[in-house]
């Protein structure tokens, strides 16, 4: 027997043991815990402005000090395994109830410990507030929650564990090469602060995909914004936002462009400095090919040995200096500049070798060429046209044909500011997409169709790409590595505005791979979006179809730590469909963030084939809806609208192997549909998993809400702390498949399990549950 089969059967049984073990506890009854319900809580609702980052180490501690290790009576809390009359503490032991005495002084203290609200400050939105404007108070609320219920439980040493057996795993696999292959190369200083602070990394999620947002909103320095922020992540440096080109005539315009265009060949030359011309030649040849075309699965490379050298090279470059180049064009992405080159003349009829239609003028400059197109239908063959850095056409519907950007061509800008445009290509590295190089598409008006294989727009391996289209009902389709990638560097696609359909089949749709920021931002509309579709997945044991985009940061498997991946949706009624390990995830050391902020949502397994035929394998997913595996973080909010969250298993706030996943959904009536083994709010062979909702009537599928597995068999138990699972619901009539009643708080499965469900503050007694505590399940 080969050794991949090998470990594919001891995974396999692996994974049915803990399904199985979840199926036969949460099928034991469950039991509301108190005799008082659950007491009417309300969250620290404030619009302050965010406080500086304290340091790791004052984090760590912020949340336990002056804490003992003993337990505080757990009064809302009784183990689903436990006696009657008794209480299960951490160790296994079990103790009688204290007497009535006691008991009455242990409820006062445990009063006081509960999560308290804040002084409610102004709610009126202000210009910068984007979605919920109470999100950061109530991820204060959820982080209170947590702790308080870590402590009542007596916990705080057993969290320690996890949280220090973490570190220790971040500090020993952080060399290049540790002899496993778990290591350290192209790791970022981020995801080492996040690991170190799980606690406080939900709340800065928030904080980070509100300012992306924020910052994408922006129509005159926005690009600038993301750029420098993107920059930041990847430990390029702070970066300030470079100001807005005061044109005040089309011929301004055009000199500011050349002298934008010089500048980035400029950056984008120091960028490759440090490569000999035999490595920038072996970067070219094999990047694509190795890290992209030759791969049929997400999690590692066909080729593990050259991807290594691949990212490597990576390391190597003045990836700084690459991010300079693209800072150099990003001013030209202001609305207002955009409008001052409409009234560029249009008249003239001058010859260009790969242009059909009418052109009106070529500039020639040192950077190369700049082209303008005339307001009638053009036809743009741009790999004809190697001297040509910039086009800017002025209208018509018209058609460009690849558009290739690399070291023969390692600058180019494409701005067409009116018509129905169609962009099309086989060749990687086009529509705002670059392999070693940097490229930017700017389309200001129109119903727009972008088509392409992979690298492609706003896609990039070694490079920045960025695609911004302003307005109109547009379509994105492409196969890998597409739409909001980054693979050594970063990727950009936001769309403005309009009715968006994106189709990926792998490594899409907001994609952070080693070295790499990729975001795909749609600000406004009912969008779709597909990522799946085509190849079979990696799990033998399980049927289904690689997946690997929306909001997902990770590294390749045995080849390098992953990068950090987003997708954000403005508003409207979205449709997501996935597969396997998508949606707002983490994949080996990476990092992954989704966030919808308004409209009625579906989150959903594929329903057809990539082509739009039926689908080859049974609907079936894994890993979906706020996810982290294998040393990964991965992170999904919703801020509004009635919402269907769908999956099969491990997905829905659930996190694997010293891995944190959470799934927080701010307001409305909600629906959380996977009833497979550890979904919703479940951590497993170590993992801490959270599923928090904020008002609204929610139903919860399945019967495994909040529940932890006591066995771990990847980790040393107890030295890694176990797993710690959380499902906390404020507000609202609330369903729950495993039996748990409103205004409860029970025990799922081992201590570290949690089913929380309060009224609001707002709402009144009568919407409690009064009733005392029964058996609520077995139906």
């Amino acid at each position: 027997m080969s050794s991949c089969l090998l470990r594919r059967r001891v995974g396999y049984w692996i994974l049915v043991l803990a399904v199985v073990s979840s199926l036969l506890v949460v099928s034991e009854p469950v039991f509301a815990a108190s005799d008082e319900p659950a007491k009417v809580q309300g969250p620290a609702l404030t619009m302050e402005a965010e406080k500086k980052p304290q340091s790791d180490e004052a984090v760590q501690t912020e949340y336990f000090k002056h804490e003992d290790d003993a337990a505080q009576p757990d009064v809302n809390a009784t183990s689903e395994n436990a006696a009657a009359g008794t209480e299960k503490v951490p160790d296994g032991e079990t103790v009688k109830k204290e007497s009535a005495e006691q008991e009455a002084k242990a409820e006062e203290t445990a009063e006081k410990e509960k999560p308290q609200p804040a002084e409610k400050k102004s709610e009126r939105k202000t210009a910068d507030t984007v979605g919920e404007p109470l999100a950061p108070g109530m991820m204060k609320l959820l982080q209170d929650e947590i702790v308080a219920g870590i402590k009542r439980r007596g916990m705080t040493t057993r969290f320690a564990r996890f949280q220090n057996y973490a570190i220790g795993k971040v500090n020993a696999s952080a060399g290049k090469y540790t002899g496993s292959e778990l290591a350290g190369n192209c790791r970022l200083r981020w995801y080492d602060h996040l690991m170190r602070n799980m606690l406080a990394a939900p709340a800065e999620a928030e904080s980070f995909t509100r300012a992306l947002h924020v910052a994408a909103r922006d129509d005159r320095q926005g690009l600038t914004k993301l750029l420098g922020m993107a920059a930041a992540k990847l430990d390029l440096g702070e970066r300030k936002p470079r100001r807005p080109i005061a044109a005040e005539s089309p011929q301004q315009a055009l000199d500011a462009i050349q002298q934008a265009l010089s500048e980035a060949q400029v950056s984008y030359c120091a960028a490759l400095a440090p490569l000999s011309k035999s490595e920038i030649r072996e970067l070219l040849d094999n990047a694509v090919r190795v890290l992209s075309t030759q791969n049929r699965l997400g999690h590692t490379l066909g080729d593990r040995g050259a991807g290594r050298r691949m990212c490597d090279l990576m390391e190597k470059m003045d990836r700084g200096a690459l991010a300079a180049a693209a800072e150099a064009l990003a001013p030209i992405a202001d609305v207002r500049f955009l409008e001052k080159l409409k009234s560029l003349p249009a008249e003239g009829n001058v010859k260009v070798a790969g242009v059909t239609g009418t052109v009106a003028a070529r500039i020639d400059t040192p950077a190369g060429a700049i082209i303008v197109g005339g307001k009638g239908q053009n036809t743009y063959d741009l790999d004809k046209m190697p001297d040509v850095a910039a086009v800017i056409d002025l209208g018509g519907n018209d058609v460009y044909n690849e558009g290739t950007v690399g070291p023969q061509r390692p600058v180019l800008l494409l701005i067409d500011l009116a018509g129905n445009d169609a962009y099309r290509g086989d060749n990687p590295g086009i529509q705002g997409g670059a392999v070693l190089g940097v490229s930017m598409l700017l389309d200001l008006e129109g119903d727009d169709a972008y088509l392409a294989r992979e690298v492609a727009q706003g896609s990039v391996l070694a490079g920045v790409g960025v695609l911004v289209d302003y307005a109109g009902n547009d379509s994105y389709a492409g196969v890998r590595r597409m739409q909001g990638q980054a693979l050594g560097g970063i990727g950009l696609l936001v769309d403005r505005a309009g009715n968006d359909d994106y189709r990926a089949a792998l490594w899409g749709q907001g994609l952070g791979g080693p070295l790499g920021f990729g975001l795909l931002d749609d600000l406004d509309g009912d969008d779709h979006y597909y990522c799946g579709g085509m190849w079979q997945d990696s799990y033998e044991e399980t049927p289904g179809l690689e997946g690997w985009g929306q909001g997902v940061g990770a590294g390749l498997r045995q080849v390098a730590n992953g990068g950090v991946g987003v997708i954000l949706d403005g508003g409207g009624d979205d449709v997501y469909e996935f597969d396997y390990l998508a949606h707002g995830g983490g994949y080996w050391c990476g990092l992954g963030f989704a966030r919808d902020f308004g409209g009625n949502d579906q989150r959903l397994v594929t329903q057809k084939s990539f082509n739009g035929g039926p689908r080859t394998e049974p609907n079936f997913q894994r890993f979906g809806c706020g996810w982290g595996c294998h040393y990964a973080m991965g992170f999904l909010f919703d801020d509004a609208g009635n919402d269907v969250y769908d999956g099969r298993i491990m997905g829905t706030g659930m996190a694997w192997d010293c891995s944190m996943g959470i799934l927080c959904d701010f307001a409305g009536n909600d629906e959380y549909k996977p009833t497979g083994g550890l979904t919703q709010g479940t951590g497993a062979q170590m993992g801490f998993g959270i599923l928090f909702d904020y008002n609204g009537d929610d139903v919860y599928h399945g019967r495994n809400q909040g529940y932890a597995p006591s066995s771990i068999s990847y980790h040393d138990l107890p030295g890694c702390g176990g797993n710690f699972s959380f499902v906390v619901d404020y507000g609202g009539k609330d369903a729950y498949g495993c039996g748990a009643r409103n205004s409860s708080y029970i025990q799922r499965g081992d201590a570290g399990g949690f089913v929380i469900d309060r009224p609001r503050q707002d709402e009144s007694d009568s919407t409690a549950n009064h009733s005392p505590p029964e058996n609520t399940a077995g139906s």
